[in-house]
């Protein structure tokens, strides 16, 4: 019998955490470990949350970190600087194409 309780108790967690996972139960962390259903990202042997950090420079730092770029300020999570244009584009846009109506231009600073 003992047995017959220990599959309903592992089914009774596998279920409760399936329904959990399905409305995408936010779980915060009260540990070093990941929980159950929390989004979640790799930065070189660290993890982290998507909604609150980003990968940026292989470290984990927070979505609004911001850093210069010549007279401008960008935030490394969302944008880049092109430095040898001191252009502030978007992450996923290539530093060598056209300028678009994201882009900022930047002054050097001397």
């Amino acid at each position: 019998m003992a047995s017959r309780g220990c599959v309903l108790a592992v089914f009774a967690i596998f279920f409760i955490s399936r329904i959990l996972c399905s409305h995408g139960a936010p779980v915060a962390p009260i540990t070093p470990y990941l929980m159950l259903c929390q989004p979640h990202m790799r930065c070189g042997d660290k993890f982290y949350d998507p909604l609150q950090h980003c990968c940026y420079d292989d470290a984990v730092v927070p979505l609004a970190r911001t850093q210069r770029c010549g007279n401008c300020t960008f935030r490394v999570c969302f944008e880049q600087c092109c430095p040898w244009t001191f252009m502030v584009k978007l992450i996923n846009q290539n530093c060598d194409s056209a300028p678009t109506s994201d882009d900022r231009l930047c002054r050097s600073v001397s």
